[in-house]
């Protein structure tokens, strides 16, 4: 506890580190929401002079246009696909790497190395993976030349090679390959939490289902889960949230223009629409569109966390 007197001495070694929280993370916040709230707001416009209109249409032009609406599907799509998915792997991952003794730091290691690896270079070998180069033929159709690892492993077992991200491929191609990058690269983290849980679980519990001859699915659904209910919460809203922030993983394999040759933007997200507008100099409508995401991540983590009140066991 800090004497009174010298309490002094605390707020000036706090001081700096409140500096720059003020600067580059409270008044940013602030400015955003009130950019949000001028209509037609434009930095260049207001140093020459002009007024804005304090009003919500910022709000009503985002939510008027297709590419927001795309957006915004496109963002909740892979945040519905993604999170149930990569936690319910993690958790099987996380228990069989708990019951391995053998080799178990160095698998952990290694299923941990994603998470410290740079996302759009992983972005890039994915593309890599799932590419198909080819060269117009003679009767004007695509003769394949060179094809990823995973077009190679479909030909390998005797199917037809799958346009997953080159010009005139499907959306839904797209999605696949986004949907198993996302999967893929959100699994460390979740299978560090939950394997951290997991070895701080008292192993009576254990010990008496072994006695009773309890079945290992009843094990898993009866005791592992529930004794792991605030980890799996924890992980569940901190995998929307993030999901709701997807952006980098799309550059990464499909660029900037954020969908195949021939179909820009296609699978664009909230965040890439935001960072779309920001070179347009429509900071209104950017910070409309940021206000738009943060009431979605709350009322989402909000039902999360209403849900956790019921289903969760501390």
């Amino acid at each position: 506890m800090v004497d009174s007197k010298q309490q002094w001495k605390a707020w000036l070694y706090l001081l700096p580190a409140i500096v720059l929280l003020l600067v580059f993370t409270v008044w940013p916040i602030i400015n955003t929401v009130r950019m949000a709230f001028m209509e037609g707001y434009n930095g260049l416009a207001i140093v020459g002079g002009a007024t804005f209109k304090f009003g919500i249409g910022n709000f009503a032009k985002v939510i008027s246009f297709t590419s927001f609406k795309t957006s915004l599907y496109n963002t909740m799509l892979l945040c519905v696909l993604t999170v149930p998915i990569s936690t319910f792997l993690a958790l099987l991952i996380a228990v069989a790497l708990n019951s391995i003794r053998p080799l178990q730091k160095t698998l952990q290691t290694i299923f941990f190395l994603p998470y410290v690896t740079n996302s759009i270079a992983i972005g890039m070998v994915f593309a890599a993976m799932f590419n198909i180069v080819g060269n117009m033929g003679t009767d004007g159709h695509d003769i394949i030349i060179t094809a990823g690892i995973i077009n190679n492993c479909i030909e390998f077992f005797g199917g037809e090679p799958i346009n997953w991200i080159n010009a005139g491929s499907s959306y839904w191609a797209n999605i696949t390959v986004m949907v198993v990058y996302i999967v893929w690269n959100a699994l460390p983290f979740k299978i560090l939490v939950l394997l951290g849980g997991l070895q701080s679980v008292n192993k009576q519990y254990y010990d008496a289902a072994k006695v009773d001859g309890t079945p290992r699915a009843r094990v898993f659904t009866r005791i592992t889960v529930p004794l792991l209910s605030p980890m799996l919460a924890y992980v569940i809203i901190t995998g929307f949230i993030g999901g709701f922030k997807e952006y980098s993983s799309i550059v990464g394999i499909f660029g900037e223009d954020m969908g195949p040759a021939g179909a820009p933007r296609r699978l664009n997200t909230i965040v890439g629409y935001i960072y779309d507008a920001l070179p347009k100099m429509n900071y209104g409508q950017a910070s409309a569109a940021a206000l738009i995401l943060f009431a979605i991540i709350f009322v989402v983590t909000m039902i999360n966390l209403q849900v956790s009140k019921k289903r969760v066991h501390y």
